[in-house]
């Protein structure tokens, strides 16, 4: 199969979840075989960085990119949405640290580039293939993920938060998920418990309910959302994952299955599994 990338430039614009500023967003065409590329207009040098697990800091309620001292915040949403409706090349020039966080889900960026259409190009598209089982654990947090052969992709997400809310959930995404209708519209969420303290140690101070569901333990959702799915948390949760994953730099053939899946654990199982494989 070959590569593709954009038609044309799509634009966005809003807020950080974390930072709270405000962000102009340009989502460019780019050639073969350079990838997802960001760059920070707003810094001398308009420096860039390269969408890679390599290049992969801080977790901590979402993914960090960091390259020579330039951050990208929170790019999970924008990647998910690039690497699933079949870009493999772009540029993403940005004039803040971080991606907007928009309505909390991939659905505006889908929605986008689904309008723009993707133009083919010359060179194939290179998968990464999973040639034998391999699982990485978390044993503080019970976290697990596991890669196993399988020709074509396929992820699974099963998230247990020991809510009465949420309960136990499971996500599915193959060859027969539409991403733009099933996964694209599912929000980003916590726990209203825990407001203050993120908000404390300087994260979330973009969020808002236009932007995130807040599940107020054991009552409910906070404000009565209409959900977009039953299993919207876990959608999200799966929506999460294949943003991640997006940071192999290259498709992957395989079929993952992911326990209490995390913007941590996903990466570092990523990290290792290149590692273990050559693939890096």
């Amino acid at each position: 199969m070959k590569q593709h990338t954009l038609k044309a430039s799509c634009s966005f614009s809003g807020k950080g979840l974390h930072t709270g500023r405000p962000v102009s967003m340009q989502v460019l065409p780019s050639s073969p075989g350079t990838g997802i590329v960001f760059q920070r207009t707003d810094l001398p040098g308009e420096p860039m960085v390269a969408a890679h697990v390599r290049n992969v800091g801080r977790t901590r309620r979402g993914t960090t990119l960091s390259s020579a001292g330039v951050r990208i915040l929170t790019p999970e949403h924008l990647l998910s949405a690039l690497s699933c409706l079949g870009v493999d090349n772009a540029l993403v020039r940005l004039d803040a640290a971080e991606v907007p966080i928009l309505d909390g889900s991939a659905r505006p960026y889908a929605e986008a580039f689904i309008a723009c259409g993707l133009e083919e190009q010359p060179e194939e598209r290179v998968p990464l293939a999973v040639r034998r089982p391999f699982v990485y654990e978390d044993p503080r947090s019970g976290a697990r993920i596991g890669l196993e052969p399988f020709d074509g992709f396929e992820a699974e997400v099963t998230i247990d938060f020991k809510s009465k809310v949420i309960g136990v959930q499971k996500a599915r995404f193959d060859a027969s998920t539409d991403y733009v209708r099933d996964i694209a519209p599912c929000r980003t969420f916590c726990f209203r418990r825990e407001v203050f303290f993120l908000r404390l140690t300087g994260l979330i101070r973009g969020g808002s309910l236009e932007n995130a569901l807040v599940v107020d333990e054991p009552r409910g959702y906070v404000g009565n959302p209409v959900l977009s799915f039953e299993n919207e948390p876990a959608r999200h949760k799966l929506l999460d994952l294949l943003g991640d994953f997006s940071l192999a730099g290259r498709p992957i053939l395989g079929r993952v299955r992911a326990y209490k899946p995390g913007h941590t654990v996903n990466t570092k199982a990523l990290a290792l599994f290149l590692s273990e494989n050559g693939y890096e």
